[in-house]
């Protein structure tokens, strides 16, 4: 055999060898791909099994998780109502209270105004009436001047003052008639003797003159009445007095 067919040989041996070698080293990389996919293939498996059972666990988490927030969301909306509805409560309340204090003070102020307007009238009638007072405070101390000289004027005439009442007697000698008359046309009459004090004052003021006084029996002979009317019961004057001088003396004189 030659070299070059001994080369051959010992080419196509070590080629044989090779080939096979590579053929083996595929199979043996085809059995480990086998290998791995089925490990992997069984990895992933698990994986899902556990992705699912561990799915499963979140699914239930979460819903419980739910329940319990609606719950808790239930109880507040509750919660809210509540409180808003008291709220509406207490507002509505206080509401009819600031309606009863309203009208309560708009009664009080309505009062407060009239009270305040009969105060004003009160005191509008209090300054007439302190007018009127000061105006008859003038009157009376112009009657108290007029009375005063009215009196002087009277005491020099020879008149006298006797219980708020004045006597006068005049020196012109007249019937009792047209005595009476002049006294009767000066706002007066004759003098009507109730009392013996009455008596007596005359009797001093006037000493022993003669004067008629209001007592007579015109209507009814014998019947004597004084001026105003009155029946004579005493006689306080001159002693026989009346004496119907003369059988025809109608009247009674005093001194």
């Amino acid at each position: 055999m030659s070299d070059l067919d001994q080369n051959y040989v010992n080419f196509a041996e070590k080629r044989g060898e090779y080939i096979e070698r590579v053929v083996e080293i595929y199979d043996n990389v085809d059995a480990v791909r086998g290998q791995d996919l089925k490990e992997v293939t069984e990895d992933i498996n698990v994986k899902k099994n556990l992705q699912t059972k561990h799915t499963g666990g979140t699914a239930w988490g979460r819903c419980f998780s739910l329940t319990a927030v609606s719950v808790l969301l239930l109880l507040l909306c509750i919660l809210l109502l509540t409180v808003v509805t008291v709220l509406l409560l207490k507002n509505n309340k206080l509401d009819t209270e600031k309606n009863q204090f309203q009208s309560s003070y708009n009664t009080m102020n309505t009062e407060r105004e009239r009270l305040q307007t009969s105060n004003d009238k009160m005191r509008l009638q209090i300054n007439q009436l302190q007018f009127q007072k000061d105006q008859l405070l003038l009157q009376r101390d112009h009657l108290e001047q007029q009375k005063s000289s009215l009196k002087n004027m009277l005491l020099k005439l020879g008149c006298g003052f006797f219980s708020s009442s004045i006597y006068c007697i005049s020196d012109v000698k007249k019937a009792w008639s047209e005595s009476r008359q002049d006294c009767i046309n000066n706002g007066a009459d004759l003098v009507i003797i109730n009392s013996t004090e009455e008596q007596e004052f005359i009797s001093k003021r006037f000493g022993n003159a003669e004067a008629w006084i209001g007592l007579s029996d015109t209507e009814i002979e014998g019947n004597f009445k004084w001026v105003d009317g009155t029946l004579l019961t005493t006689s306080f004057w001159w002693n026989g007095e009346p004496n119907d001088y003369g059988g025809n003396e109608d009247c009674a004189i005093t001194g």
